[in-house]
């Protein structure tokens, strides 16, 4: 969770700095890796090769996650509508607005709070009050 984290402030700086596609780019990567994260936090049981590609870790965030009701379609949804603007400003060359940016660096602060929420131990005096789904 602390590389999804970095990830969200670099996305915020470079949004600051008026680089759309840099931001654009962390802030698919703040919620790839949260979603990686709360996969592991959430004691899922997946096979490490199923999250090494964009496509796998999506795909296994909606079984193990959404499609189980311990993340909402709407943070599934975002996910994938994140990565495909990044996908745009990665790879097209297309110029992406600053509002669409500042939109990408909104949700993924959503997600990644989300995600530390529902699915990261907390730390503490009195971690055993939190259990693990079954």
């Amino acid at each position: 969770m602390e590389k999804a984290s970095r990830a969200l402030s670099s996305a915020r700086l470079l949004l600051g700095d008026g680089d759309a596609e840099g931001a654009c780019n962390r802030a698919y990567y703040a919620m790839f890796d949260a979603a990686h994260a709360a996969l592991l936090g959430s004691g899922a049981l997946i096979n490490a090769a199923e999250t090494r590609t964009h496509g796998g870790l999506i795909g296994a965030f909606g079984r193990h996650l959404v499609k189980t009701g311990r993340a909402s379609r709407e943070l599934g949804r975002v996910l994938n509508e994140v990565e495909g603007v990044r996908r745009l400003a990665d790879y097209t060359g297309e110029k992406i607005d600053h509002a669409k940016a500042e939109w990408t660096v909104v949700q993924a602060a959503g997600f990644v709070e989300a995600m530390k929420t529902q699915f990261m131990p907390v730390s503490g005096a009195n971690d055993s009050s939190r259990k693990a789904d079954p």
